[in-house]
């Protein structure tokens, strides 16, 4: 883990996410005192049939829209 000051990682900050992208923690520091981490984001991969059972389409779902409401989605004035 490598701490850096404010001042430094505004100079050098593309090189600290290359570091970061290794694999390494970065600690941003305000006057020697920590405040915040540079970390990898961790994304998790999407799943396929995962939200089944969570998510209910009405039967209606595609029906025409009444007049009024596509009026104005339209821009009409009625």
């Amino acid at each position: 883990m490598r701490v850096v000051n404010v001042q430094e990682a505004k100079t050098h900050l593309s090189r600290l996410l290359e570091r970061v992208v290794a694999g390494e923690e970065v600690v941003l520091a305000r006057a020697g005192i920590p405040v915040a981490r540079l970390v990898p984001f961790a994304t998790q991969p999407r799943r396929p049939g995962s939200g089944k059972g969570r998510i209910t389409m009405p039967d209606d779902f595609d029906a025409p829209l009444p007049d009024e409401l596509l009026d104005a989605f339209e821009g009409k004035v009625r």
